[in-house]
């Protein structure tokens, strides 16, 4: 068996099956590790729903931001609209919406591998935290979306709190987690996020800086593999896997061998969907 992380596909259901030829995916033997947002920008948002779900148990997924827009379009009793962009019609239209919808909210925001040395998320950690404090954070959040996920949808959206404490409580809690799994780019070494910055490394002045900038494998207790920053592209510091390539934004769609010491990216060019700043 072989196991392959790939970054965010984004509705690029096209350049998802060309990859997994690239790949010699075989459903049957391998294992596909998604960064999350496997929704959304691309055409085939509905298609790649339906693909992914239908792999099972080789396919573990995390959810990013974009899915996570979905799921509160879909299921917050109309607080949230689709915005300028989005590709998700189709789906929120589809004869299979509510069993795709069902499958999608049962993701976890993180995967932790302790025998591996694994830690799958979206977006990335605050420095103070370990992949088991993502861990057990994430699964607070996804406890809270099994009891009650309209409610957690109507009070998820905003960048306030922006600093970490564990004395955080209920809804603040829940945003702050769902923020940094999700959305984190930059932040501060005592854990301030600011999730406007969106440039590649280097244009944030400081005190911020990458999220990864603060700690390596050994601090974090795994090897963090993410997607969600189209401008850091590919990159394998700090023992951090980064994978997404901007593929629906005319990058590429990025594949990754996990278990291969020295394995360098799979990569498929992917049209530009989007044109940058929509």
């Amino acid at each position: 068996m072989a196991r392959y992380a790939i970054g965010d596909v984004q509705g690029c259901h096209e350049e998802l099956r060309t990859l997994l030829g690239a790949l010699d995916f075989r459903a049957d033997r391998d294992e596909l590790w998604f960064v999350g947002d496997l929704v959304n920008r691309g055409p085939q948002s509905l298609e790649v729903l339906r693909f992914v779900r239908d792999l099972g148990a080789n396919a573990i997924v995390v959810l990013g931001n974009h899915d996570l827009h979905l799921l509160a379009v879909a299921l917050g009793q109309g607080a949230r609209r689709l915005k300028r962009g989005d590709t998700l019609g189709e789906v929120l239209a589809a004869r299979d919406r509510d069993r795709l919808l069902e499958w999608l909210l049962s993701r976890p925001l993180v995967h932790h591998d302790i025998a591996r040395g694994d830690l799958l998320v979206h977006a990335g950690l605050v420095p103070q935290w370990r992949a088991a404090d993502a861990a057990r954070l994430a699964r607070e959040v996804e406890q809270a979306l099994e009891r009650d996920a309209p409610g957690v949808f109507a009070q998820m959206y905003g960048n306030e709190p922006d600093t970490w404490s564990e004395t955080l409580a209920g809804p603040a809690r829940h945003r702050f987690v769902i923020n940094a799994l999700t959305r984190l780019r930059y932040c501060t070494a005592e854990g301030r996020m600011d999730l406007a910055q969106k440039g590649a490394p280097g244009t944030a002045a400081p005190p911020l800086a990458p999220w990864f900038a603060f700690g390596d494998a050994s601090s974090r207790g795994a090897r963090v593999i993410c997607g969600h920053w189209s401008t850091l592209g590919y990159s394998t510091s700090h023992g951090v896997v980064a994978l997404d390539t901007g593929c629906v934004w005319g990058g590429a769609l990025t594949a990754l061998p996990l278990d291969e010491p020295g394995a360098g990216p799979i990569q498929t060019a992917c049209r530009a969907y989007q044109g940058i700043g929509d």
